[in-house]
């Protein structure tokens, strides 16, 4: 049994309907998938899928590529959908110095508000971060140690902040990449950090795992972002499914039998 942590179920490129992808996931032991928001259209498209689907969860934010431009009341609005039975968490919201397509002034500002929103309802949150961990790290030593209540998505520093962040309080999430032949870094981070701090991901349809790499992602294929965690840490694959599950279980406090 696997969960996928992170995944984008509305996205154009998937070439299957969600209901095709669901009962896929569900035949090949997903027994959940959580869908991820990025601005508020996404977000309350994520709360219809999820009342729609059983297996399906979902999060609510505004990703920094989508920072400016964000209507006033986004934060009321993001509340009101934090009210709807099947949201777990917010986000994905962070920092993109990568593209930059928001100013990094504007990406800190509502970062930091839903950062602050997200910790007054003491509701799990999702990051994003790409080439702005200095600045990333700034902004999180400014609030309180969330006890994991936070969690890096498609996590792919060093292992050195890695094991600060962990120690901060947060999850790391792993996807894809580490099935990638230049994947040294996240390949450390496995060896090192333990299991339990650990989530998997597919952040479909985007970063196909290997063998698959080039083509459209699936939740279902989080299967191999487990087998490879499974040797490079030297246990099995159903270790790893049995933790990392119990791990999204506890930390989106899903309320499904485990």
């Amino acid at each position: 049994m696997y969960i996928d942590s992170h995944c984008h179920l509305d996205n154009p490129k998937l070439k299957k309907t969600v209901g095709e992808i669901v009962r896929e996931s569900e035949e090949n032991g997903v027994i959940a998938l959580i869908n991820s928001g990025y601005d508020l259209p996404s977000s309350v498209r994520g709360v219809e899928i999820a009342t729609k689907y059983s297996s399906v969860f979902t999060t609510v934010g505004i990703h920094p590529h989508d920072a400016q431009g964000v209507p006033k009341d986004y934060l009321m609005k993001l509340e009101e959908l934090t009210s709807k039975p099947k949201v777990v968490a917010l986000g994905e919201m962070g920092l993109d110095y990568y593209y930059e397509f928001s100013p990094k002034e504007i990406q800190k500002e509502i970062f930091c508000q839903q950062l602050e929103l997200a910790f007054s309802l003491k509701k799990p949150f999702v990051i994003h971060q790409r080439d702005a961990m200095g600045d990333m790290l700034e902004i999180l030593k400014k609030f309180p140690n969330p006890q994991y209540q936070g969690v890096f998505h498609c996590y792919s520093g060093s292992l050195e902040v890695g094991k600060e962040l962990v120690k901060m309080g947060y999850m790391l999430s792993i996807a894809g990449p580490v099935t990638f032949k230049n994947a040294k870094k996240t390949v450390e981070v496995v060896k090192e950090i333990p299991l339990e701090y650990l989530l998997v991901e597919t952040d479909c349809p985007y970063l196909t795992p290997e063998p698959l790499r080039g083509k459209v992602n699936y939740p279902y294929y989080v299967k191999f972002v487990i087998d490879k965690i499974g040797e490079i840490k030297g246990i099995t694959s159903e270790e790893v499914a049995y933790n990392t599950t119990k791990n999204s279980i506890n930390f989106f406090k899903l309320s499904i039998e485990f």
